[in-house]
């Protein structure tokens, strides 16, 4: 059973056409206070093609278990693990924030 204090937090849910169930409808609303909208593939469409909101919990973890004491059970606790998660979230998008074009500031000599 689906206890709603598991999704504190959550209010829209993507999920692939698989999912589609009674779970799906307006008493998904009313009963968990989630909105469930499937991502359907377009109509006439062969081969793999990537959708809309679909493999970001796949993709996530994935950039997650790239780091060593992620790929394992290495962690006696729980909350050990919980800790090296965000780490490994941490590491991950100050990784991608060193990435971004910095802001050059303009010479004030050179004319615009």
């Amino acid at each position: 059973m689906l206890h709603t204090a598991s999704l504190r937090g959550l209010r829209h849910v993507w999920a692939d056409q698989g999912y589609e169930g009674p779970l799906t409808g307006r008493d998904t609303k009313t009963i968990l206070g989630l909105t469930v909208e499937i991502v359907y593939r377009q109509p006439g469409q062969k081969g793999f093609q990537v959708l809309p909101r679909r493999w970001v919990i796949e993709r996530t973890l994935a950039w997650i278990s790239r780091r060593r004491r992620c790929a394992r059970d290495y962690e006696r606790l729980p909350q050990h693990h919980a800790t090296m998660v965000h780490w490994a979230a941490i590491i991950h998008m100050t990784r991608r924030l060193a990435r971004l074009p910095q802001h050059q500031p303009q010479d004030p000599k050179q004319p615009l």
